[in-house]
């Protein structure tokens, strides 16, 4: 209920104020509009009284002290007053439409101050918004050459580091890659060794198996040789005994004359000339296994030093080429680093350029103008001072 009666109170006394401020303005325009054709009507009794009828036989007739010191004199103060606040109601009127803190502070004064004042006042000020007007024009020709400079430098910096940024994720993908290259190669480089020096040892055993197995198989070929050579002796020996033990009468127990087991399938002879073959068989394919073997070996061991010769001269040259790269990546870095300080220094100089060239509020375009119709409404009051008609 408080808060209602509260604001009750307070709607009411903001419609009396604005019913007051209303009657005052109403009040206002009338005297004003009284006062300027009063101006008007003493203007024009000047003018009267300035002409020959009055002035004239004044001065011939009247006392011309007595015309000048007192009714001539207080119509002249009383336009001069007119005048005065007919330039105080237009640059009030001014200061409304553009908004204008400097005609409204002067616009009071001219109201206040005596008449001369008043005009030297406002020439001066003329004078002074002259000089801002030049003063700010310079500045705005160096701030449009600073900010240019600085956008230019900003931009081409930030391009720099950007170009900067990729660049070294570049050689850092790069180096990644290289370094895992030269991991792999160097692993196969190793495992190549590994396997060559396995084959190697695998043919060594393999070879000397194969020389004691063919120079075995040759020791029971000769060996065989001789067995045979000395059975063959024996049966030829035997058989000459045969031959003259057949010249006399058999006995009746025997059917037919013994030879000796030679000449029988199956018999010494034979199963040696086996045993012969075998082992020369045998000494055929180790020999033939033995150069195939070694084919194969010298074939792997070729390939082999070929693959890991070109894996070296890769793992050399990845290496090489990382080291230009890390050189390379410490040098972008380093630019990077003086590049980023140069735009960081291009965008605080920016920042300070910001309060007086940019975030003002108001453009340039548009304060020049409303200096320059400040500086007219000044003229126009000075002007409307002197009695001048603006029409």
């Amino acid at each position: 209920m408080e808060t209602t009666g509260t604001k009750e109170a307070d709607t009411k006394y903001l419609d009396d104020l604005v019913a007051t401020c209303e009657q005052k303005a109403t009040d206002f325009e009338s005297r004003q509009q009284l006062r300027t054709e009063e101006l008007e009507a003493i203007a024009k009794a000047i003018e009267i009284i300035s002409s020959g009828a009055v002035k004239g036989n004044a001065e011939k007739h009247l006392p011309s002290a007595f015309l000048e010191s007192h009714s001539l004199a207080s119509l002249r103060m009383d336009v001069q007053g007119g005048s005065q606040a007919k330039a105080s109601m237009f640059l009030h009127q001014k200061a409304n439409d553009l908004q204008s803190r400097v005609l409204s502070a002067i616009a009071d004064r001219v109201a206040a101050d005596p008449f001369r004042k008043v005009k030297k006042m406002i020439k001066d000020l003329i004078t002074k918004l002259m000089e801002e007007a030049n003063e700010e024009a310079e500045h705005k020709g160096w701030c449009d050459t600073e900010l240019s400079t600085n956008e230019k430098t900003r931009k081409e910096k930030t391009e720099a580091v950007e170009t900067l940024h990729a660049e070294i994720d570049q050689l850092e993908a790069s180096l990644a890659k290289l370094s895992e290259d030269i991991q792999e190669l160097t692993k196969a480089v190793a495992d190549l060794d590994a396997a060559m020096s396995k084959a190697t040892k695998i043919r060594d055993d393999e070879k000397a198996t194969n020389t004691e197995t063919i120079a075995d198989s040759q020791e029971a070929q000769t060996a065989v040789a001789q067995a045979m050579t000395v059975l063959k002796e024996f049966y030829e020996k035997a058989g000459e005994a045969t031959a003259l033990l057949q010249q006399k009468q058999e006995p009746e127990i025997f059917d037919a004359p013994y030879k000796g087991m030679g000449a029988e399938s199956g018999g010494v002879v034979g199963m040696l000339e086996v045993i012969e073959s075998d082992f020369a068989r045998l000494e055929a394919d180790t020999k033939a296994a033995e150069a195939s073997a070694q084919k194969e070996y010298d074939t792997f061991m070729t390939d082999s030093k070929v693959d890991k010769t070109a894996k070296s001269s890769d793992i050399e040259h990845k290496t090489s080429k990382k080291q230009d790269q890390s050189q390379a990546l410490t040098v972008k870095k380093d630019d990077l680093e003086g590049t980023q300080k140069e735009l960081d220094a291009a965008l605080a100089y920016f920042d300070k350029l910001k309060p007086s060239c940019v975030d003002s509020g108001v453009s340039f375009e548009d304060r020049v103008a409303r200096r320059e119709d400040e500086i007219k409404s000044l003229q126009d009051a000075l002007r409307i001072l002197n009695g001048e008609d603006l029409a």
